[in-house]
């Protein structure tokens, strides 16, 4: 009875461990006035979660159709050149090609050419407005022959910015959807599977892994004048604590990572101290999905939640190999219960033990 007494009265003395245990964890649940939101993780609970950070274009990017490469735009230079069939001619003379200087779409979509005047250049092509010119021109040169040329102006590039190349390149014929220019800007240097591109576009933008760019066709959207397209390594983390292989913060080695594969990234849990059925994730949920995993529509702000893995149940692996991980998340594994025991059983024996010394040196 003494030793037990003892014993309890070491074991609340803090003895070294990882952290809360189980119980101590539920006991700050909201249910019992914490500010926390108790869930053990299951397919309802799997299912209500997993949309979240998904990444991808949506359908305002996708339904946007390439644009014609030699449309001219405001923005856009021209290079117009002209051949005139008669001595003394308009710009120079006979069969001596006369090039005028750069010609620079305004931003209502015009140009201005001598003796021809301000005419409409934005939404034609190249070969449109040479025939529009040559038609204007003819009656004071008889038949101009004319070379219209777009070379890339403001109005038709885009900026790129991140690992590789960077700069702004304009949107041509070859490169037109999102992959082709970052090819032609100079590729990337970090891991596809671990990259992000975004594009922005006005204010709305959209962001998609580039490993997904080149398996799926569809998000390979066409680009707009003044897209501007940022390219950068992941950089979501989550924390690792308790009684795993590792406690730090880690790096997503992927773009998604599941419950279990997060432990075993980690080199699983530590079998001298781990309790499989208390494995927790805290995360702070926004008001949307918090209202969806608790069947709810009133919440208006973020809340704090704390998923509970067991994997000694039938389900518990096929549950944890469901459950993402997202940005920011921390796992905690708990102790076993035995553990604290086995720490107090420990610290009695090292204290008799000591005493023991100590009685036949006094003896002695």
């Amino acid at each position: 009875m003494a030793l037990c007494v003892l014993a309890f009265a070491v074991s609340s003395c803090g003895l070294p461990r990882v952290g809360p245990n189980k119980r101590e964890i539920f006991a700050g649940s909201v249910q019992k006035q914490g500010n926390a939101y108790i869930i053990s993780v299951n397919d309802r609970v799997v299912q209500a979660t997993a949309a979240a950070g998904n990444v991808g274009f949506d359908e305002r990017f996708l339904k946007a159709g390439k644009i014609g490469a030699d449309t001219i735009r405001p923005g856009d230079t021209l290079l117009v050149t002209v051949y005139e069939n008669v001595e003394d001619g308009l710009f120079g003379i006979a069969g001596a090609p006369s090039t005028l200087t750069e010609l620079q779409v305004d931003q209502t979509g015009h140009i201005f050419i001598p003796y021809v005047g301000r005419i409409r250049a934005a939404g034609n092509s190249p070969e449109s407005l040479r025939k529009i010119v040559t038609r204007k021109l003819e009656p004071q040169t008889p038949e101009p022959q004319i070379i219209m040329q777009r070379a890339a102006g403001d109005g038709s590039t885009v900026s790129i910015v991140g690992t590789g190349g960077q700069g702004v390149f304009p949107i041509e014929a070859s490169t037109s959807t999102l992959s082709t220019m970052i090819a032609a800007s100079g590729g990337v240097t970090s891991q596809p599977e671990n990259t992000r591109v975004s594009v922005i576009r006005g204010s709305h933008k959209g962001t998609v892994w580039l490993e997904d760019l080149y398996n799926d066709n569809k998000q390979d959207i066409a680009l707009r004048p003044g897209d501007r397209i940022l390219i950068a390594e992941d950089t979501r983390r989550f924390t690792a604590l308790g009684a795993t292989g590792a406690q730090s913060l880690v790096e997503f080695p992927k773009p998604t990572m599941s419950a279990i594969e997060a432990i075993a990234f980690l080199g699983g849990l530590n079998s001298s101290l781990a309790d499989p059925t208390g494995i927790f994730i805290f995360r702070d949920e926004t008001a949307e999905y918090a209202n969806r995993v608790l069947g709810r529509n009133d919440f208006e702000t973020p809340k704090r939640f704390a998923y509970v893995l067991d994997l000694t149940e039938p389900t518990g692996v096929f549950l944890g190999r469901d459950f993402q991980i997202r940005d920011g998340d921390t796992i905690y594994v708990t102790e076993a219960p035995y553990v604290q025991w086995t720490k107090t059983l420990s610290v009695l024996t090292s204290s008799v033990g000591a005493a023991g010394t100590l009685s036949s040196s006094a003896g002695g």
